[in-house]
């Protein structure tokens, strides 16, 4: 619809967003010549019309307003907002620039979708956890509308359904309930949208603590593991002539695509029964795999899946543990999961934690290590078959009581390396992880897709977790009182 030679105009959030599902030469393609930060100062090109791509915020309908006043910078304004813009600062935008706006539109995407079947909506964690926090309500706000945006994208009118015992878990699920119920209430036709046959899991971090924290033996989880990589790319040395280059990891790469689920079962499969078989003491399991003599994170990660694996222990025993890892400075490693809700003590009121149940898998292909299954391919698994306790999961709202059934969904853009077609009818499952998901997590939303033919499994959280950085964000949840932050502007 526009002609050639715009300029787009971008926030810090939406160059993320672009970024990780189109390359320039899209946008160029599409008449865009010049790319610009909102946040920067720019030179004025009053010849040419401005597309805007931003988040509804103050700060940038400030920097938007300052660009036409006193004296505009661009011939007119194409406005295109990620979510709902609020009234207040949408009257302060009209009230300044309406000559100059030609379109503005809420265009719900205020998430990243980093993989046919994975969004993220921005890191959230300090403000969801640490016992500091300011700003820990206003988070879950924003974390709300992320949600709904995902939900409009997928043209979804889910059920929501939550972890009973997740304060934050709760009041999220309430959030996006409400919102939802208004974003349909204001669609573009004037009518009510009825619930759609799909399911929304608001999930806490705390469900399952072992999954981030294990060695991960997948392609996908190994790597970013061991190997530095930042935004979805690598920089490596090349054999020939020692110089350095990069390789970017995403949908494109089919190589990529086809191995990051692959297990890794060679000289890395060290502590295990030689039929693969699981063995009953955990520790026996893990000691060898990540207890490195000069690798202290990889020892905290050792005696955290073993208090884990008791559901907490004695002080006297977590006394010994930190002195054995010589963390005594810094045992805010360990102890600072008790903000998320995990156990890292036992005391005589531990019977009201109680450890999820685990489905019986010991007819599943295993290899030369015990195979960690996470918590949540147990939840989602049961989710679609409609097994999932009410107790245990309350419904915020209720959804078709045949929810993995018959409808076929709304056509769906095709990503390289995805299902094939039969697993994109059906219903959805959409589930959200607060506090982070992990790459191990990632890939169950793919095999119970595949597994059930009949549900795609999309899995979303704040953001995406390696064992290293969630133990640095565990670590920082105990530093002093925090400043007030948005998580949108988080890096």
């Amino acid at each position: 619809t526009f002609k050639y030679n715009k300029i787009l105009i971008l926030d810090q959030f939406t160059t993320r967003l672009l970024s990780s599902c189109c390359k320039m030469s899209n946008l160029m393609s599409e008449g865009i010549t010049i790319v610009e930060d909102l946040h920067k100062n720019r030179e004025p090109v009053p010849e040419m019309k401005a597309i805007y791509f931003m988040r509804p915020t103050a700060e940038c309908i400030d920097k938007f307003i300052d660009d036409f006043k006193p004296k505009p910078k661009y011939k007119a304004a194409f406005v295109f907002f990620t979510d709902y813009c609020p009234d207040d600062l949408f009257d302060k935008m009209k009230k300044n620039c309406a000559k100059h706006i030609k379109v503005c539109k809420e265009i719900n995407i205020s998430f990243l979708p980093l993989e046919a079947q994975v969004s993220v909506s921005g890191d959230a964690f300090k403000s969801l956890y640490s016992p500091n926090s300011k700003d820990r309500d206003q988070t879950l706000e924003t974390i709300a509308n992320q949600i709904v945006t995902l939900c409009a994208t997928l043209d979804e009118y889910p059920g929501v359904r939550y972890k009973k015992d997740s304060a934050n878990g709760n009041k999220l699920a309430e959030l996006v309930d409400n919102k939802l119920a208004r974003h349909y209430e204001l669609d573009d036709n004037s009518k009510k949208k009825g619930k759609t046959p799909a399911l929304l899991l608001i999930v806490d971090r705390a469900l399952d603590p072992v999954s981030p924290v294990l060695h991960e033996l997948t392609y996908q989880a190994m790597a970013y593991d061991l190997i530095p990589i930042k935004d979805n790319t690598y920089e490596y040395d090349t054999l020939k002539d020692g110089s350095k280059k990069e390789a970017l990891l995403n949908e494109e790469d089919e190589l990529w695509v086809k191995l990051r689920h692959m297990h890794i079962a060679e000289d890395l499969a060290v502590g295990a029964d030689a039929d693969g078989q699981k063995v009953k003491d955990p520790m026996r399991t893990l000691l060898p795999v990540l207890l490195h003599p000069h690798d202290t994170t990889d020892k905290i990660r050792a005696v955290l899946l073993y208090i884990f694996s008791l559901n907490g222990t004695t002080a006297e025993n977590l006394n010994k543990l930190i002195q054995h890892v010589k963390i005594e400075e810094e045992s805010g490693y360990i102890l600072n999961w008790k903000h998320l809700g995990v156990p890292i003590l036992s005391t005589p009121s531990m019977f009201s934690f109680r450890k999820p149940s685990r489905r019986d898998r010991s007819d599943q292909e295993t290899y030369n290590v015990s195979r960690w299954t996470p918590v949540i391919k147990d939840i989602m698994e049961d989710a679609v078959e409609n097994k999932l306790d009410v107790k245990d999961w309350p419904y915020q709202s209720e959804c078709p009581s045949a929810w993995n059934g018959s409808r076929a969904v709304s056509a769906r853009q095709k990503h390289k390396g995805s299902s094939p077609d039969d697993l994109r009818s059906g219903s959805r499952l959409i589930v959200f992880v607060l506090g982070g998901v992990s790459y191990s997590e990632m890939r169950c939303a793919y095999e119970v897709t595949h597994a059930n033919k009949s549900c795609e499994v999309i899995i979303g959280s704040t953001h995406i977790l390696t064992p290293r950085g969630l133990l640095e964000d565990i670590y920082n949840l105990g530093k002093q009182p925090m400043e007030s932050f948005n998580i949108e502007d988080k890096p």
